[in-house]
């Protein structure tokens, strides 16, 4: 192992680059759906050898130094997004007389932007490089700070963080409650790049030492997640053993139409009723029909009408109901009151009453760039291309205004979170006011049978044990389910079934430490790291020197 930690940091030129790249593709194994969490030593071990090697002689910084490290930082995040990110494609097909053109700008084009994080990242950690043990600090702090930027900034993409590895796992999941998904994935970082101390720290003793602390706290995950389960009944307890809401009864309805049927279906009232057919299945011996439900949840924008402008619709709707059934839909929804004359289209959440009157709406807030709308920067130039949104929609899709619980007869509040909205872990809150449940709508019909909706599903997933909240979740062509506040899986319906969820609404539990205290936990993690690599980086840790060929 020390010969090849000494190959990767002597690498040059195309071979280092190649490196980079294959090591950090492999970091997407350890991502839903493959799931296989010891691969994220790979691109760890990779990342700080090839830190190592990014130095310049003795200098403790210089421009060089930084210039490599974020250079090899970048074909090092290109790898991992390249190899994570390649079922965007699939949304392209969708309407490839128009957009297939465009599918490098989706496929290699987004993960080269995603790359500058990470080559950032690889920056900010050689400039705290240090020998020993310390730089595992720096390499934490580094890409720990790149990847909370990636979250956040320009409206954020935060898919497929580090500490999704560990928060797909339920065991080790559950200490998202005490520090977020990116808290997990700062402790990502720590666990699996400990193995590449022990090929270059020049003691025998203490290059062992790295890693034995690092299996003890991947222990101390699964321990606290063990103990946590176990108070709950367990990894899968029994049905009858989760905590409902008393007189909740949900049906979730998964009608799995693909995009390129529902860009051939002209016929709207065949949609509906298809819809309404499905809904009004006979699911179990206790569920016999839409009238043994409370309420019915349907997908992200399943309607090719504005349902608030089909009085036929919302009337056969409300004849499906009978008095009794309260209907929580996804739709496209349009403001009459627009000023100037251009109509305004929303993407919405809309409830539909037992009498098929239409009573509330949420818009959504944070929509997806170019999917639902062209970014005011890029617009201009894009338009002269040919090129708009994803959605037919004209002009793409205005933002909702604010994000706030919605209340519906018989339910306890809930916080309306529609497509990629779930897999913001600050977007899961709302201010004072605290939900019972999330509700998620999605159609992920775009990515097909793809790893998308799985990835989609899993950090949808990960908000309940981060929240304490259970979760709803409608999607077109799945995965729909019913989640508990731990994460685990009450009711679920696997990708490409049409067919229904019967479940009860499990309830919340107490806020959990992460819902109380937020980014204030992510900023003090990092700042403990940070400090740690700074003053062992002043206090006369000299930069790693390169072995001598």
């Amino acid at each position: 192992m020390i010969s090849l930690s000494h190959r990767v940091i002597l690498a040059w030129s195309w071979e280092r680059r190649l490196i980079a790249l294959l090591s950090g593709a492999c970091g997407a194994l350890a991502m839903p759906p493959l799931d296989l969490l010891p691969a994220l030593v790979i691109p760890f071990t990779a990342a700080i050898w090839l830190i190592d090697g990014s130095g310049s002689g003795r200098s403790r910084v210089s421009a060089a130094a930084l210039l490599n490290a974020a250079s090899i930082g970048w074909w090092w995040g290109f790898g991992y997004f390249l190899a994570g990110l390649w079922w965007l494609g699939a949304a392209f097909l969708v309407d490839a007389d128009e957009f297939l053109w465009a599918m490098p700008l989706g496929v290699i084009g987004l993960p080269a932007g995603l790359a500058l994080f990470p080559a950032l990242g690889f920056a900010v950690a050689r400039l705290l490089w240090s020998t020993g043990p310390a730089r595992l600090f720096a390499f934490a702090f580094g890409l720990g700070l790149s990847e909370w930027l990636r979250g956040h900034i320009f409206t954020g993409f935060p898919w497929n963080q580090f500490g999704q590895a560990l928060g797909d796992y339920l065991v080790t999941g559950q200490a998202a409650s005490l520090v977020g998904v990116e808290g997990l994935t700062l402790l990502a970082l720590l666990i699996f790049g400990a193995p590449a101390l022990v090929a270059t720290d020049p003691s025998g003793r203490a290059r062992w030492r790295s890693l034995v602390v690092a299996g003890l706290a991947f222990a101390a995950l699964v321990a606290f997640g063990a103990v946590r389960l176990a108070g709950a009944g367990g990894l899968a307890p029994q049905l009858d053993a989760v905590n409902v809401v008393e007189g909740v009864k949900l049906r979730v309805m998964q009608p799995n139409i693909s995009m390129f049927d529902k860009r051939r279906a002209l016929d709207g009232q065949g949609l509906l009723d298809f819809y309404l057919g499905l809904s009004d299945k006979s699911a179990s011996p206790s569920a016999s029909s839409i009238l043994d439900a409370t309420h019915v949840v349907w997908p992200e924008s399943p309607f090719p009408f504005l349902l608030a402008e089909q009085p036929q619709a919302l009337k056969q709707i409300g004849a499906k109901l009978q008095g009794k059934v309260q209907l929580i839909t996804g739709a496209i929804r349009t403001d009459p009151a627009a000023a100037g004359g251009r109509q305004r289209f929303f993407n919405a959440i809309q409830i539909v009453s037992p009498d098929g009157s239409i009573t509330q709406s949420y818009d959504k807030v944070h929509l997806v760039p170019f999917g639902e709308y062209l970014p005011a920067p890029f617009r201009w130039m894009l338009t002269v291309l040919g090129l708009r949104q994803f959605v037919q929609v004209p002009g793409g899709f205005e933002a909702g205004a604010i994000r706030t619980p919605m209340t519906v007869a018989g339910l306890p509040p809930f916080l309306p979170l529609i497509c990629y909205e779930a897999i913001f872990p600050t977007e899961a809150l709302a201010g004072q006011t605290r939900p019972r449940f999330l509700l998620n709508v999605t159609n992920d019909a775009w990515f097909g049978q793809t790893f998308g909706p799985y990835q989609h599903f899993a950090q949808s997933r990960l908000r309940t044990i981060e929240q304490g909240l259970p979760l709803v979740r409608a999607a077109n062509t799945g995965i729909s389910a019913v989640v508990d506040p731990f994460g685990r899986v009450v009711r679920q319906l696997p990708l490409n079934v049409a067919d229904v969820i019967d479940s009860p609404l499990p309830k919340a539990i107490a806020p959990t430490i992460y819902a109380r205290f937020g980014l204030g936990i992510t900023f003090t993690m990092l700042m403990v790291l940070g400090g740690v690599a700074l003053v062992s980086a002043i206090g006369g840790g000299r930069h790693w020197v390169k072995p001598k060929r």
